[in-house]
């Protein structure tokens, strides 16, 4: 019995490890054909379900080839499956086989597109980006631009010292009177007493250059409005901007429950190169100190520092939760994350701020767009939390992420 059991476990290992080698979903091999084959058996079969599914790829670059006007339906077909995933099959970022087939497939059809259209695909761009810098195809690929999504903190131009304005205004002002008096002394030299020049009529061409000028200043003052609208957009566009956030894997080197709020934990969380800081989280009523004590987590470390309840906080640690909150768990980045690294995303580039504004509250824009997927992959509008060792996770599937 003792050998049976231990032979079930070991091909139920195996069946695992081969599954994510070959990028298969573990979920398609059942416990009754780990139960019931031998392992020649269980081989044969994960590498057939492994076959089937670049197959059903080649499949999809066979109908992309051959069919006239349908393409885009196609491509919006392939769009919607790569807006939970990095890469087509595994659930990673090394390219598979299928993603060198089909995008070979797509590449001249999507070069031939107009970019208005192209903005249609956006995770097929994404896609694209990615496996093409990546993957060698030879110099006689031609590449692909894709604009990406860049971080610029907005430049607000400097407000004129108070002091400055008003001093400016006085000699302006003084100035003003300075040459009426002036004008003034002239005009009553060289105007005989009592005589009074008759206003001039206004000619049709003074009239015709004072509406033009009208019309300049309305030109001017629209354009002003046009160009601040446009920066107001530019702003909240960067403020819901994940690059704003830095988001790096950390490790919990020792937590403590909170001397003065029973549903709070105290963390020292290290971040590498000695940048120990100290967090504090409302876990208290889902993990125990000595659960978290030794666990790596996610965290963003540009948080504004503060205190919560007496106690100083430097940091926010990610945590997935069911939709009642009724189970939350910290965030796990993939077994040989380093310490201290940023979490990427694809198609999302720039620096970090150096400190979150609170009054802007760019969390409160930017976390209703993180999520987990139904494989538990934590996510920003589908794209993955990244890691040099692969995604970040949870246990809990289709969850919030704050």
């Amino acid at each position: 019995m003792a050998a049976a059991a231990d032979l079930t476990g070991t091909k139920r290992v195996m069946a695992y490890a081969l599954c994510k080698h070959l990028n298969v979903d573990p979920s398609t091999v059942s416990n009754t054909n780990i139960e019931e084959s031998d392992i020649a058996s269980l081989f044969s079969h994960i590498v057939k379900s492994s076959q089937d599914e670049v197959m059903k790829w080649v499949k999809f670059s066979s109908d992309f080839a051959g069919s006239n006007g349908k393409q885009h339906a196609l491509l919006d077909n392939l769009n919607q499956d790569l807006s939970q995933k990095s890469v087509l099959l595994g659930d990673g970022l090394k390219p598979s086989v299928a993603d060198i087939v089909v995008f070979a497939t797509v590449q001249a059809f999507v070069t031939r597109v107009s970019d208005s259209e192209l903005q249609k695909f956006p995770h097929v761009l994404r896609w694209m980006d990615y496996i093409q810098n990546i993957v060698d195809f030879g110099t006689t690929s031609q590449k692909i631009n894709v604009a990406k999504s860049v971080f610029a903190p907005p430049s607000h131009p400097k407000k004129a010292d108070k002091g400055d304005t008003e001093s400016s205004s006085k000699k302006a002002v003084s100035g003003q009177k300075i040459a009426d008096k002036s004008n003034g002394s002239a005009d009553s030299k060289k105007k005989p007493a009592g005589e009074t020049k008759a206003p001039e009529k206004e000619t049709p061409t003074t009239a015709s250059d004072n509406k033009t000028s009208g019309e300049k200043k309305k030109d001017k003052s629209a354009g002003k409005t046009a160009e601040k609208a446009s920066e107001k957009t530019a702003d909240k566009d960067s403020e819901c901007n994940i690059s704003i956030l830095n988001i790096q894997v950390g490790l919990i080197r020792k937590a403590w429950k909170h001397p003065s709020a029973d549903s709070l934990l105290v963390e020292e969380i290290d971040l590498g190169d000695g940048n120990v800081r100290q967090v504090v989280s409302g876990l208290a009523k889902y993990c125990s100190p000595d659960d978290l004590t030794n666990r790596h987590v996610v965290l963003i470390t540009n948080v504004k520092p503060g205190k919560l309840r007496d106690v100083m906080s430097a940091g926010l640690v990610l945590c997935a939760s069911t939709e009642d909150h009724t189970a939350v768990e910290p965030l796990i980045p993939p077994e040989g994350a380093k310490i201290g690294e940023r979490i990427s995303f694809a198609g999302f580039d720039g620096k970090p701020e150096d400190v979150l504004n609170p009054k802007k509250k760019q969390l409160d824009k930017i976390t209703p767009h993180l999520r987990t997927n139904e494989n538990g992959i934590a996510t920003f509008k589908g794209i993955p939390f990244t890691t040099s060792a692969g995604p970040c996770r949870s246990s809990i599937r289709n969850g919030n992420v704050k």
